[in-house]
């Protein structure tokens, strides 16, 4: 197996004031001062992007956005644009989050686009994908993961891609307090690598991390950082406390 340096993405989704975003940054730059071979990203809202990017500035710490638009500039009122991103300090983002796939029409083609533009812009973009719960138990998962990933990469290079990380997320799991078994979660993410392989070829395989996010919490992330293939969390409600955070940073 090759080398994949773990990673620890915490998505505070539409939570948090500026001021709260700052205090929690505080917080986990102080809890998070000894390197532990991990690498750690959080993902506030956009307001509170640029403070905290000041904050995180020499840390362990990333700075990611939750999403972006593919322009670089426009009349796209409501939109933020990746060297906005890059600006704030952002060295990743999240694209095609089953909550912007379902409540804002973030298509694959949409999705496509942003993965075009993150990556021209230098920036490392987390691929999410999953099924719904009704997908699974219509034995369906793995021919949605299929057309996800398909549609989301296409027309792209191996070469392109050696920064792409991927989520698997299992819709049914996101803020259900339901998770994937250890298997469950290991059967998708070594179908996703060999997906990779099969598209893309073996070292681009090898290399990419496939995060597990659904219910991450503390008392679960040792077993599933136990299997072969998962390479850490994209952490949602448990990421809002940088104490618990921080507990399954250092699984």
């Amino acid at each position: 197996m090759a080398s994949r340096k773990p990673l620890i993405a915490g998505n505070w989704k539409m939570y948090k004031t500026v001021p709260e975003a700052i205090e929690a940054a505080k917080h986990l730059v102080d809890l998070t001062r000894q390197d532990t071979g991990v690498e750690v990203m959080i993902a506030p809202a956009f307001p509170a992007l640029y403070s905290v990017g000041q904050i995180l500035s020499g840390s362990h710490v990333r700075l990611g956005a939750q999403n972006m638009f593919w322009e670089a500039e426009g009349a796209f009122t409501g939109e933020v644009s990746p060297g906005m991103l890059i600006s704030t300090g952002c060295s990743h983002v999240i694209i095609g989050h089953s909550e912007r796939r379902q409540y804002f029409d973030d298509t694959d083609n949409k999705i496509n686009h942003k993965i075009s533009a993150a990556l021209k812009n230098g920036l490392i973009p987390t691929l999410c994908v999953g099924e719904t719960n009704e997908e699974r138990e219509r034995n369906k998962t793995f021919s949605v993961l299929d057309k996800q990933m398909e549609k989301g990469l296409i027309g792209h290079s191996a070469e392109a891609l050696h920064t792409l990380v991927l989520a698997y997320e299992p819709v049914w799991a996101i803020g259900t307090g339901k998770t994937a078994t250890n298997g469950q979660a290991q059967e998708v993410h070594a179908y996703l690598r060999g997906w990779i392989e099969k598209k893309f070829g073996i070292e681009l395989a090898k290399s990419i991390r496939i995060l597990y996010g659904g219910s991450v919490k503390p008392d679960n992330i040792q077993g599933l950082m136990a299997m072969p293939d998962i390479d850490g969390a994209l952490v949602g409600g448990a990421s809002l406390d940088p104490e618990t955070f921080v507990r399954i940073v250092h699984f």
